[in-house]
């Protein structure tokens, strides 16, 4: 079994999808360093915290879905160093399954690795991720209250830093949990990342960056032209169908590049984010868990900037931004539409070719026969040039 495993579960919207980047961009470099990350793509760690959180729908994700978590824990199991599973849907997941799944990687030594962020804006990233993945609610009604499913993420289940604590450190000593910050927007960017690495003890310079990236924001009334366009859609509940055309083609690709205005969640959202803030760091510090990095990044400012909260947006700039999307889209019909039809004219132009002599692979085939071949394949190639 690994000697060790990082066990990096979140929380969600804390830079872990910069971080996971890296990781499997840098695969090779971290297994030359001695760290395993299991698995063949960063896909099967959201279908192994599926599994660990008992998600009865797995399969429809994909065949090789319910094993995802038996597969890395397997390769974990024949491999003599540290090795790291890194994705933030864990953090969701009841106590008595994360117990479960620590227990599956005895006699390992766990180190719980967290990575958290400020609440507010926190909240606020959540909510528009929510969005992203063709959430209906208005921000005003959003996490209203926790959970109890460990398969609801986009939920202060796996928002607040102290539940998931509570959840998934009660079975380990407190240097073996690890709470990262996420350093302030005008940080280094490569700050985070040294710190990460500095948890797995890897050299953080022979890492390449530049693949690394932060899943940029939507503005407040992109944000809220969106989850009006998810509340009239008809399908589009398969999690290729979200992820493709809602999160990636519309949100991603069509709506963040407007660099809309930033937004705030309601004031009395922001006292409660607030008050489980204070309520985690006050836990963390009792506990006296291992930070790195500076606490009081955690800590909401006294004082916030004067921004606008979605309910706020009118029917009139939903208006603009949909007006200005849909133009953006036919566009990208047209564009697609001649692309598809150049290539349909080569493809039915290559079928039309003559059929030239094909070179096949005759290694395992007798020298008589292949002789044989050989001439057959010519005389083929003379009549369809005759």
């Amino acid at each position: 079994m690994a000697s060790v495993v990082y066990f990096h579960v979140g929380l969600p919207k804390t830079g872990t999808t910069y971080l996971q980047t890296i990781l499997w961009n840098n695969r090779d470099v971290l297994r030359q360093q001695g760290v395993l990350l299991p698995g063949r793509s960063a896909r099967q760690h959201l279908w192994a915290s599926c599994v660990v959180r008992g998600d009865p729908r797995l399969a429809r994700r994909h065949p090789d879905a319910p094993r995802a978590w038996s597969e890395i824990v397997s390769e974990m199991k024949a491999w003599p160093g540290p090795a790291l599973v890194s994705h933030e849907f864990f953090a969701s997941a009841s106590m008595e399954q994360a117990t479960d799944a620590i227990e599956a990687l005895s006699p390992a030594t766990v180190h719980l690795v967290v990575t958290a962020r400020e609440p507010v804006g926190l909240f606020a990233a959540s909510w528009q991720e929510s969005i992203k993945n063709r959430e209906t609610r208005r921000i005003s009604r959003y996490s209203r209250r926790v959970s109890e499913d460990p398969l609801v993420v986009w939920n202060w289940r796996a928002l607040d830093l102290g539940l998931v604590l509570d959840r998934w450190a009660c079975s380990l000593p407190p240097e073996h949990v690890h709470i990262l910050p996420l350093p302030p927007a005008d940080s280094p960017k490569k700050l985070f990342w040294q710190r990460f690495s500095s948890v797995l003890e890897v050299d953080p310079e022979p890492f390449d960056l530049s693949a690394g990236f932060a899943n940029r924001s939507l503005g407040v009334a992109e944000a809220e032209t969106l989850r009006r366009i998810n509340g009239a859609l008809e399908g589009f509940s398969s999690p290729l169908d979200m992820g493709v055309w809602i999160r990636s083609y519309l949100a991603d690709e069509r709506l963040v590049p407007r660099n809309g205005e930033r937004f705030l969640p309601p004031p009395e959202q922001i006292e409660e984010c607030r008050r489980r803030g204070a309520d985690a760091l006050a836990l963390v510090r009792a506990r006296g868990y291992d930070v790195v990095g500076d606490l009081d990044d955690l800590v909401t400012p006294a004082q916030l900037p004067q921004r606008r909260y979605p309910d706020s947006v009118t029917d009139t700039e939903v208006a603009q931004v949909a007006v200005d999307t849909v133009a953006i889209m036919l566009s990208d019909v047209r564009r697609l539409t001649k692309e598809l039809r150049v290539s349909r004219q080569e493809t039915k132009a290559a079928r039309a070719a003559p059929v030239s002599p094909v070179p096949l692979p005759l290694l395992s085939v007798p020298r008589r026969f292949a002789r044989r071949l050989r001439r057959r394949l010519a005389r083929r190639g003379d009549r369809a040039s005759a």
